[in-house]
């Protein structure tokens, strides 16, 4: 997990880099600089040489860095084309010396400007593949329509937006308007038929706010962006995330130990949590299914079997020891007829409208023992007696307990039904999508008596205004594990952190998903308290997984035709990625 800094913080990280290790800032500015040619390499090929790059320049530091990386490509034999929004006299300390520099290579390299024979000298002998340096000021419409015409865009092999950067605070005015809308006229342009540039944002995609993730009027919205040291709120967050495209966060040179001292309690996921815990879970010589975990998953009713099917599919692709389902008497037939041949079904005493009973609590005492996590919610309706039956779960059991889906409706407001969440000495995990978390915070109407109702409502729309707030105040006020799904899954914990996984599409939120989820996670917490690992980091896995699985189906299938089995199926090949390192 990487931690989540905020534009202050990363102000902090910067001063104290240079105070305490010696590292100038300059230093910072070129490695960052260093680390987007990288990139923009890697993207076209492997090499830029007689490749031309637009790179569109602020006056601040995300500026500078643009420049130096004019410098880096040039040196590489790219024609950089760089454009500043102001005059190089207005400019001071790293971004000046960088502007400086590349105003003196495109005067020594052009005919029809005044010859500079030292960096003609330089360039030549130095770098003897040096290709071009073109330094243009622009700091108004009339300027931006000379230099770049209509559709011109185009023509380049990338356009890289270094205007703002993470300091950002403020509106976009007129003329950046004028240049934002040129640039996103790339980012969602639907000819494939030839080749289009390459867009790249440096730090943050220009107009979003480092801190703020929100609905804006104007921004950048770029295929790549290179961030430095630590992801920022809006790299990570939506709805500002999905600017960001491709999120590629570089080191350059700032020590660990600096970001580590930062109080943010806000993580981004990252592939290697997922491939570590894969590899802790490894299967050995000697492993057999007593030692994977049993997972039991209590799920379905008559009118929603499949979701029971789909969930206890899900669990036994894990790579779970065991997975037993309990689901009303008179679906069993029915669901043990869809289920994988694997999985062991039972039977329970149910509703007269077909949903499991509080009764069935002490028929299924033998399978309590004997399970390592249980998940229980999905598909099972609601009604008294289904309640009675998940409160007496949730108040007794000793396992960690994965509450979906119905599960979590009847616990809703909380206050109400709502029991001490360590009353079985077990952990909890609660999988709210935002509806079911809204029941579960309560609001004015149905919030208990004598209770303030929650302050992280927003009545219009009913949309929780800040989720991270949200999520970590409700792990840590009822000592649960929340997964909160929708758009970038946010997992908290009740010691305040709160993890943002970067896997997972839109074509994920179709019937079934939740299932799958639910019995991913009941197979991976399974094996987490039979082999005693962390449940918190077990669940960051399991969520980061499952959305690697969904993308995998994006790409095989579409949004449009992917359904939970396909997902469930590309299990597979996300394990062989992960294991493969």
């Amino acid at each position: 997990m990487q931690k989540v800094l905020t534009a202050a913080e990363m102000r902090e990280i910067d001063r104290l880099t240079t105070e305490r290790y010696g590292i100038p800032s300059v230093i910072l500015m070129e490695n960052a600089a260093h680390a987007v040619a990288r990139v923009i390499t890697e993207k076209l090929g492997g090499s830029v040489k007689g490749k031309r790059i637009l790179i569109l320049c602020g006056k601040g530091s995300n500026g500078g860095d643009g420049a130096a990386l004019a410098r880096i490509l040039a040196v590489n034999g790219a024609r950089s084309e760089l454009i500043l929004f102001a005059r190089r006299e207005v400019l001071s300390g790293d971004s000046r010396i960088n502007f400086e520099i590349a105003h003196r290579l495109a005067n020594g390299r052009y005919a029809d400007r005044k010859p500079d024979p030292k960096s003609i000298f330089f360039t030549s002998f130095f770098f003897p593949s040096f290709g071009e340096v073109r330094f243009e000021e622009c700091d108004d419409v009339e300027i931006w329509n000379e230099l770049i015409r209509p559709g011109q865009l185009d023509d380049y092999d990338a356009v890289v937006d270094a205007i703002f950067g993470s300091g950002f605070i403020g509106e976009i005015n007129t003329f950046f308007s004028t240049i934002f809308d040129e640039y996103n006229k790339l980012a969602t342009r639907q000819d494939d038929s030839r080749k289009m540039p390459l867009l790249i944002s440096v730090d943050i995609p220009s107009g979003i706010s480092a801190d703020v993730s929100q609905d804006l009027a104007k921004s950048i919205e770029s295929d790549i962006t290179v961030t430095f040291t630590a992801p920022k709120p809006g790299n990570v967050l939506p709805s500002t995330s999905r600017f960001n495209g491709e999120l590629i966060i570089a080191n350059i040179g700032s020590p660990q130990e600096l970001i580590d001292e930062q109080p943010s309690q806000l993580y981004l996921a990252e592939q290697g949590d997922a491939a570590t815990w894969l590899k802790r879970t490894a299967f050995s010589s000697d492993s057999y299914k007593n030692k994977r975990g049993h997972a039991l998953l209590i799920a379905g009713s008559e009118n929603y079997s499949g979701a029971a099917v789909l969930a206890a599919n899900a669990a036994m692709r894990s790579g779970v020891g065991l997975v037993t389902l309990v689901t009303p008497g008179s679906s069993k037939a029915s669901v043990e007829s869809r289920v994988l041949p694997e999985v062991m079904v039972r039977g329970a005493a149910e509703t007269d409208s077909g949903a499991i009973a509080e009764d069935a609590f002490d028929e299924l005492g033998d399978l309590f023992d004997k399970a390592d996590a249980i998940a229980i919610g999905s598909g099972m309706s609601q009604g008294e007696s289904t309640a009675a039956f998940v409160l007496r779960v949730v108040a007794e059991c000793r396992q960690p307990l994965i509450l979906d889906a119905d599960a979590l409706n009847v616990l809703a407001p909380f206050g109400a039904n709502w029991p001490p969440a360590d009353a079985g000495g077990s952990d909890i995990i609660l999988t709210p999508h935002e509806g079911e978390f809204l029941r579960l915070l309560g609001d004015e109407e149905n919030h208990p008596v004598g209770e303030t109702p929650p302050t992280l409502l927003r009545k219009e729309g009913s949309l929780i205004k800040d989720r991270v707030a949200a999520v970590r105040e409700f792990s840590q006020k009822h000592n649960v594990i929340l997964v909160l799904k929708g758009e970038r899954v946010l997992i908290g914990e009740p010691g305040g952190k709160v993890v943002v996984n970067p896997t997972g599409n839109s074509g994920l939120g179709k019937a079934g998903n939740g299932d799958t989820l639910a019995g991913i996670l009941a197979g991976f917490v399974a094996q987490a308290a039979k082999m005693n690992i962390d449940i918190f980091e077990t669940v960051v896995a399991a969520v980061y997984v499952a959305g690697m699985a969904g993308d995998i189906a994006e790409k095989k299938f579409g949004k449009r035709v992917m359904t939970a089995s396909d997902v469930r199926e590309c299990l597979v090949e996300a394990f062989a990625k992960l294991e493969k390192g």
